[in-house]
């Protein structure tokens, strides 16, 4: 199986942002352009999450999902203050292919039963936000990293997969824009502990950072935001290193030559 390089747009209100550690947020240009860039690049799927949902108890992501979906022919997960059945079925309306639970899920694990028997295991995935703790593990977070769940990591991730999701997000708090590198102990514990893919994000600086994680690690895709935003890499240079590390991802130039 191919591994995916996926982007993440994180927003609020109608910019892009990005901050260190899920705080200091910046202003990284527009959601919409910076979609359709990465899907020009070749991106295998992307991730929008509204950063702000909490604050207005929904998710606003609607009218920016609905262009990007018309004009980029790749999954669209969304996330970020989705809270029922009727929240999920809006996004998937509006062009979604997933749908990324967190908090709602944190408070009420049959919400991802309920979605999954619904629409699907494939439409469904937890997100989870990890801070890693003085005396070892890590702990489920909220409200980008705000509010702790009391819930372990990887005992939730193994729920979350009982209960139908069909994918896991799992975002590390402690190196989410540092671009030092992955919590690679997160990431292989999540991804042994479930036997459904797992999305790793946060730390991505170099593409040696990526190609680390997908030898190291069980993981099905890693997700890149700052990197991708700052133009630190280009997701070509990236399929390259993957290529020369003989790690299987897809061959978009093998592609492009079969259209012509």
């Amino acid at each position: 199986m191919k591994h995916r390089l996926i982007a993440r747009l994180d927003v609020k209100m109608e910019h892009l942002i990005k901050g260190v550690r899920m705080e200091g947020w910046r202003k990284m240009g527009d959601p919409r352009e910076r979609a359709i860039n990465y899907y020009n690049q070749g991106v295998d799927e992307l991730i929008y999450m509204d950063v702000v949902a909490s604050l207005y108890g929904r998710n606003n992501l609607s009218n920016i999902v609905r262009d990007v979906a018309s004009e980029v022919f790749v999954p669209i997960t969304v996330g970020g203050g989705v809270r029922s059945l009727e929240g999920v079925r809006d996004l998937l309306a509006v062009g979604a292919d997933k749908v990324a639970i967190n908090t709602a899920a944190t408070l009420d694990p049959s919400l991802l039963t309920t979605i999954s028997d619904t629409y699907g295991s494939q439409a469904t995935v937890l997100s989870i936000e990890a801070q890693r703790q003085p005396n070892g593990g890590w702990l489920a977070m909220t409200d980008n990293g705000r509010n702790h769940t009391g819930r372990e990591v990887v005992e939730w991730a193994a729920e979350g997969a009982k209960r139908g999701a069909g994918e896991i997000l799992i975002t590390s708090i402690d190196n989410d824009g540092t671009s030092l590198g992955m919590d690679m102990p997160l990431v292989e514990q999540v991804s042994q502990a479930v036997n459904i893919p797992v999305i790793a994000c946060g730390g991505v600086g170099q593409t040696d950072h990526v190609v680390a994680a997908f030898e190291q690690t069980d993981v099905s895709a890693v997700a890149m935001a700052k990197a991708l935003h700052s133009d630190a890499f280009t997701l070509s240079s990236l399929r390259d290193a993957c290529h020369s590390a003989k790690i299987k991802v897809r061959d978009i130039a093998q592609e492009t030559s079969h259209v012509q």
